[in-house]
């Protein structure tokens, strides 16, 4: 990450298109996390539905299902 730039030494114009750009930016990365959650809502779903067919059977027995459901606590940093 870019360290913040020094607010006084920028002209107006500077000041805008650095908003604009962290906008872009932000928009970008807003864009991708909804498609990674999305992703992860469709493979949770699918998980799911095998381990309600399977009865919880086999490799997918050992699955934290309070994660699954995305109730566990976030990761620590």
């Amino acid at each position: 990450m870019e360290p913040f730039p020094d607010l006084a030494s920028l002209s107006d114009d500077d000041l805008k298109q650095l908003i604009d750009d962290l906008t872009k930016e932000e928009l970008e990365v807003s864009y991708r996390r909804r498609i990674l959650h999305g992703k992860i809502d469709l493979l949770r779903a699918e998980l799911q539905a095998r381990l309600r067919e399977t009865g919880g059977k086999g490799v997918l027995e050992h699955v934290d299902m309070d994660k699954l459901a995305g109730k566990a606590a976030p990761p620590s940093e």
